[in-house]
């Protein structure tokens, strides 16, 4: 062979490979993406043919597909629409539009992504029509229903979670909305439901369990400061601030209270495990001074603070400023000033300090499931980071339970349960306050954590609180999990 026939050999030898390497990416790592394009016609339209999967949640569907008489021959029906709507969200083919569950589990939900291919081979094979593949979730029913019907009339969410696991059993915001009015055929009467939603003052289109306009997530906050102080090797439990009546904040004359303005009991010095006890502001706003917003923050991000979580649902990162002054550093002592949180990342705190100081990825699924039953795929816990070491959960957690059995957090009291939890009561300027709380049970053998959030004040204003509001809604769903 002549040495220009040898080099033309090569070249072409290199432009198959690379043929090869470019088709075998786009059909292999770039299918779903690409099958999922919405400027992909070809698949859009094939999918109108296949009956959607279902999203399923205890062995029953929340959401279906049923034979429609026009051109998209399937209509998307969901059961229970608006307790299930901020998880499953709607699928309508006639606005090419999908949120929730229905949008970020389109590929298998449509039978249109590369795990289908088989499912099409047997399709054309056997003749039968294909149908997309069913979504399991982690979600409990009553869990979910517990805390649906306990933020009737408010505008608020609940977020439960299994500590040892990271499985969500609940997610609700409220108000909710009919998903169904959403996922109609008739493009003009679901752009005027959209509208009118759109401009609803109450947002119910927002999930506020995981995104929305966050909020300072009040006392709950104290936790993560007392585990920050704990872990230093600093601070115990046992460990005094003082405990004077006001506070002045570093370097500004304005001054902070307890909430009933006067002191945290009635030493001159208080403990920390105290002052979560009774939720004491003032003594936590030295502790965080003394710490120093550097601590704090590598604390909160541990627990998870500043990133987002893909449940497959995208969140909002809670947020732990950087370069905050003293000032501020002291007001996130007590969960107020630049801090803020979603309930997902409030409920994670908990289920950290309940799991030993270890936080797992919150999830939703559990399982795809194909036309045939069989498990086409299956999603494993997986362990975010270790927060704090268990010595330190344990002493977070021990406080935890005093406030629940005789300190602020007596509205989640359970009997013959031992609960865990810390109330929150966030000031709003002249606003309403936004209400919180947050905790696990049964404080021994944790089976669940949970957080509520409650905004507007619960229609009290500034006369409701984290105990009387927000805490009897999470007792709610832990009997529920529970089983009680």
């Amino acid at each position: 062979m002549t040495k220009e026939l040898r080099r033309l050999s090569i070249v072409m030898l290199f432009m198959f490979l690379s043929l090869f390497a470019a088709t075998s990416w786009i059909q292999v790592v770039e299918a779903d993406s690409l099958g999922q394009n919405p400027n992909n016609r070809r698949t859009l339209l094939d999918s109108y043919e296949i009956q959607r999967g279902s999203i399923i949640v205890d062995d029953v569907a929340i959401a279906s597909s049923t034979a429609s008489d026009d051109r998209y021959q399937f209509q998307r029906v969901y059961t229970d629409a608006a307790m299930w709507a901020p998880v499953t969200g709607y699928f309508n083919p006639a606005l090419q539009s999908a949120t929730g569950i229905e949008r970020a589990m389109n590929s298998d939900l449509s039978g249109t992504g590369s795990s289908a291919f088989f499912a099409e081979i047997e399709r054309i094979l056997s003749g039968q029509p294909q149908s997309g593949f069913s979504v399991e979730l982690t979600l409990d029913t009553a869990a979910q229903r517990a805390a649906y019907e306990g933020l009737q009339g408010l505008n608020g969410a609940v977020v439960a979670i299994e500590p040892k696991t990271g499985r969500i059993l609940a997610m609700v915001s409220t108000p909710g909305f009919d998903t169904n009015l959403l996922a109609t055929h008739d493009a003009d009467a679901a752009n005027a439901t959209y509208d009118q939603l759109d401009e609803d003052p109450t947002k119910p289109l927002s999930n506020r369990a995981i995104a929305g306009d966050l909020n300072p997530p009040g006392s709950t906050f104290k936790l993560v400061v007392a585990a920050a102080a704990y872990e230093s090797g600093n601070w115990t439990p046992d460990s005094t601030l003082p405990n004077p009546a006001r506070y002045t904040l570093p370097g500004s004359t304005n001054t902070v209270a307890n909430a009933w303005g006067g002191t945290c009991g009635s030493g001159d010095t208080v403990t920390i495990a105290e002052a979560i006890r009774l939720s004491c502001n003032i003594p936590m706003a030295e502790l965080a001074v003394e710490l120093g917003d550097d601590a704090i923050r590598e604390t909160a991000e541990k627990f998870g603070f500043n990133q987002s979580f893909s449940t497959p649902l995208e969140s909002t990162p809670s947020s732990y400023p950087r370069a905050l002054d003293d000032a501020q550093t002291a007001l996130t002592g007590f969960g107020q000033g630049q801090v803020t949180a979603t309930p997902l990342q409030i409920a994670m705190v908990a289920a950290g300090i309940a799991n030993d100081g270890v936080v797992m990825n919150p999830r939703l699924i559990d399982t795809v499931i194909g036309n045939d039953l069989s498990v086409i795929r299956s999603y494993d816990d997986s362990q975010f980071g270790q927060a704090t070491d268990a010595t330190t959960a344990e002493q977070v957690a021990a406080s935890m339970v005093a406030s629940v059995s005789n300190g602020a957090a007596q509205g989640a009291r359970i009997d013959g349960v031992d609960v865990a939890g810390k109330t929150g009561t966030t000031e709003n300027g002249n606003k309403p306050y936004t209400l919180w709380f947050t905790g696990f049970a049964p404080a021994d053998d944790p089976e669940v954590a949970v957080a509520v959030l409650v905004e507007d004040g619960g229609g009290q204003g500034q006369s409701g609180s984290g105990d009387t509001i927000a805490a009897p809604i999470a007792k709610k769903v832990i009997e529920a999990v529970l089983g009680r």
